[in-house]
């Protein structure tokens, strides 16, 4: 089992966004919503075996009959983690699955609270496999540099 210490964690940014309210409150029929998720996650390295990784977020909810946006959250929730292992393929996994995995739940938190008190009914992000996900990222790299010409 890697060894590391996740130091602190911060809102390092976030954005909540209604642009089409009031009307959408007072329209009778605003048809179906469509939610679009997108997660992704960026580390930095420092000194002292310090690492920032960053959750990035995106939620939008749009209506189906016209695409307007109902609302849109922007966040990105960061770990302050040290890292003692060496090895590099450990440290890849623990940094994009084992420490976003921990930070997640305060993120999916956030969302439920920023909706419900906006006006809108509460939504609440379904859990996310962080390992699946880091394997989808490693397949569509590898499949990537497979398909990428010779000559480049």
């Amino acid at each position: 089992m890697p060894k590391f210490n996740i130091i602190s964690q911060f809102m390092k940014d976030i954005s909540f966004e209604s642009p089409n309210v009031p009307e959408l409150f007072f329209k009778k029929d605003n048809g179906q919503a469509k939610i679009e998720i997108n997660i992704d996650i960026n580390i930095k390295g420092a000194d002292n075996n310090l690492y920032m990784v960053d959750l990035i977020t995106k939620v939008h909810s749009k209506l189906d009959s016209d695409n307007k946006t109902i609302f849109l959250i922007e966040s990105t929730y960061t770990g302050m983690v040290q890292y003692e292992e060496s090895d590099e393929e450990t440290k890849k996994k623990t940094l994009l699955i084992d420490v976003p995995t921990l930070l997640f739940p305060t993120v999916r938190a956030l969302v439920t609270r920023l909706t419900a008190e906006s006006g809108f009914p509460a939504f609440t992000m379904q859990p996310v496999d962080f390992a699946a996900l880091y394997e989808q990222r490693q397949n569509a790299a590898k499949q990537a540099a497979e398909n990428k010409p010779a000559n480049e």
